[in-house]
């Protein structure tokens, strides 16, 4: 079956040939007695004359079309914007039904949560220490003197990521410092992109001191600095 569209078209191209013929016929019905005086003229005289009638006969026809053109443009305009809302309609329509999908939500989430990983990744280089678990917990902190108020967490992940961030410190030249419960507590307790909290300043100052003391030591030479855990002192309400 046609549809509303074609059914459109149908009669569009009915009208307009119908105008059309309808313009001849009138054309060749007021000509006949032109066209009957053609036989008693001499030449060149009739030929003069025949051009005069058919130079007319194409005027009015051109006239007619370009009439008929005249009306169909502004249609044409009104039914191409109908048919771009219905597109929009359409295309939002289907945006909502895709992404109601719980398979694309899933998949939209995981980009995401991919994305995320690889800005993080990207900032791993710029800590001036990494604190674990030393396993299960990674935590990347920057400290830049002058620019930072406070150390500020870089990164942090658990497991296969916890190990991809010691990898690139390792490839980066950073210190990887073992401390099991400041790392948890970092974990927990910051966001990326956060200073730590003040209940963790004196942890985090030590372990700063404790990488000063490696680059000095590394320089320099000497007794190789220990890191004593035992006197690093996190909050009860910080422990993990």
């Amino acid at each position: 079956m046609l549809g509303m569209q074609s059914w459109v078209e149908l009669i569009k191209s009915i009208l307009k040939v119908a105008l059309v013929a309808g313009m001849a016929f009138y054309l060749v019905n007021a000509s006949r007695a032109d066209l009957f005086q053609l036989s008693m003229e001499v030449y060149p005289q009739n030929i003069f004359h025949a051009l005069d009638i058919l130079l007319n006969f194409i005027l009015l026809i051109s006239t007619t079309l370009l009439i008929v053109v005249a009306i169909d443009i502004p249609f044409q305009i009104w039914q191409h914007a109908n048919q771009l809302k219905m597109t929009k309609q359409e295309v939002k329509d289907e945006y909502k039904d895709t992404e109601g999908k719980p398979e694309v939500k899933g998949r939209i989430r995981m980009l995401q949560r991919e994305a995320a990983q690889r800005r993080m990744m990207a900032e791993v280089p710029q800590a001036d220490v990494i604190v674990t678990n030393p396993e299960h917990f990674s935590v990347a902190l920057r400290y830049k003197q002058g620019q930072d108020k406070a150390p500020i967490v870089v990164a942090k992940g658990v497991d296969h990521m916890a190990l991809k961030i010691r990898e690139v410190a390792r490839e980066h030249n950073i210190y990887v410092i073992p401390s099991p419960p400041l790392a948890r507590s970092l974990y927990h307790t910051t966001e990326l992109e956060q200073e730590i909290p003040d209940g963790l300043f004196a942890a985090v100052a030590q372990i700063l001191a404790y990488v000063y003391q490696l680059k000095q030591y590394r320089k320099k030479g000497g007794q190789r600095p220990k890191l004593q855990n035992e006197q690093i002192t996190i909050p009860k309400d910080m422990r993990y």
